[in-house]
């Protein structure tokens, strides 16, 4: 019991706390970018932050890492129902992968698909360290993001970006999210298949 209650109080743990009170600050201010950007943004780059954490001082836990991705599914549902009337779609989408992925793999499931197909095993590799998974992760995070700035027009006001160089942009990052897509399907199938015993990694790890 007293190690379960100290896991809630690792560093990592406590930045993820912090992250959800940001996401809800940035809720409140939706309608004022020079506010929601820099928390909503501040969010972000603290779920890298909280993994270091987690690995530098060795507070890592199965807590941690479901709690990492609650605060990321959290904050950009919130954004994506937001932006359109149809982005509830995109965030009940990640929800139904992260229930897939903890609950047939658990925290380690970055690293459970080792007999899957080449591109997904190249997009997950050491935890989406790549290039390709760099890629990836930039169009979960920053694509949303992106779009708020694009229909408020601060892609052209704050950072003075001509159309020429908005629009490529939109396209690169819609692509990570739609290989970020390939890859939640693949979670959802294999998940299929761990429910009804046909698991490419479960008959692996038997075998």
């Amino acid at each position: 019991m007293k190690m379960a209650v100290k896991v809630l109080f690792y560093w990592p743990n406590i930045i993820g706390y912090f992250r959800i009170g940001l996401v809800f600050a940035a809720w409140a201010a939706f309608e004022t970018p020079a506010v929601f950007v820099p928390l909503y943004s501040l969010s972000t780059v603290l779920d890298g932050v909280d993994g270091w954490v987690a690995r530098r001082l060795g507070q890592t836990s199965r807590f941690g890492a479901w709690l990492d991705v609650v605060v990321d599914n959290l904050s950009r549902g919130m954004l994506w129902s937001r932006l359109y009337e149809w982005g509830w779609l995109v965030s009940a989408l990640e929800w139904c992968v992260f229930v897939c992925n903890h609950d047939a793999r658990g925290d380690r499931w970055k690293d459970s698909f080792t007999s899957s197909p080449a591109l997904i095993r190249a997009i997950m590799a050491n935890g989406f360290r790549t290039p390709l998974g760099t890629w990836v992760v930039s169009g979960l995070h920053c694509l949303p993001l992106w779009l708020y700035g694009y229909q408020r027009g601060l892609l052209s006001r704050w950072f003075y970006l001509p159309l020429w160089i908005q629009a490529p942009g939109t396209v690169l990052l819609a692509a990570g999210r739609l290989l970020a897509l390939t890859v939640e399907m693949w979670c959802i199938w294999t998940h299929i298949g761990f429910l009804t015993g046909d698991d490419p990694e479960e008959k692996k790890k038997k075998n």
